[in-house]
């Protein structure tokens, strides 16, 4: 091998090697999140107590406590929930009657004065509890995932194809702090 070949040959395993690298590294990243939307996170929304973000696009599902005027917590109807359609400049819509019933509404059940257990109308097999706790005085909603007790921030759902009836929903992954460690965890549940 002549020196301008193998001078030519070193180069090019040089490119090789760093776009291999650069490939394997979009590969990881892409791995934590499998979707190709980039969500934005929900801001300065009153009374917001977690959000649901799924594939088809970046709209998202809001979830926030429905007070009264006179201040106190609605215990007949604890959450409220609507739309930020992201992908329509950010306005604010309500769940359409379909959404409400059949997909991203909330049912609920008075536990106590200041405990209600929630369901998805779409996933009954998911309760959630809905409290105040003590350390802040502020409602919270929480969750057992892989026998992990979590206070829910956000709920991110992959769906691959299926139709708007019935979705292909792949999983479901909650976000928020682990409430024996105080940290930030995210558990992948497999809907069935």
């Amino acid at each position: 091998m002549n020196k301008l070949s193998f001078k030519h040959f070193t180069k090019s395993l040089i490119v090789i090697t760093i776009l291999v690298n650069i490939y394997s590294e979009n590969l990881v990243a892409q791995s934590k999140n499998p979707s190709p939307l980039n969500f934005p996170t929900p801001k300065n929304i009153d009374n917001m107590l977690f959000y649901i973000q799924r594939d088809p696009n970046t709209n998202t599902a809001i979830y926030a406590i429905n007070y009264q005027e006179n201040g106190k917590i609605d215990k007949s109807n604890p959450i409220k929930a609507y739309w930020i359609r992201y992908a329509e400049k950010g306005d604010k819509k309500d769940f359409s009657y379909i959404q409400r019933k059949f997909a991203y509404g909330i049912e609920s059940k008075t536990l106590n004065n200041e405990e209600f257990e929630l369901q998805f109308v779409s996933y009954k097999k998911l309760p959630l509890t809905l409290k105040k706790i003590d350390s802040d005085q502020k409602y919270h909603v929480f969750v057992s995932v892989n026998q992990k007790k979590i206070q829910v921030e956000k709920i991110f759902v992959r769906i691959e194809g299926g139709s708007f009836w019935l979705p292909n929903v792949k999983y479901a992954e909650v976000t928020g702090i682990d409430t024996s460690s105080n940290k930030t965890i995210t558990e992948r549940m497999l809907l069935k």
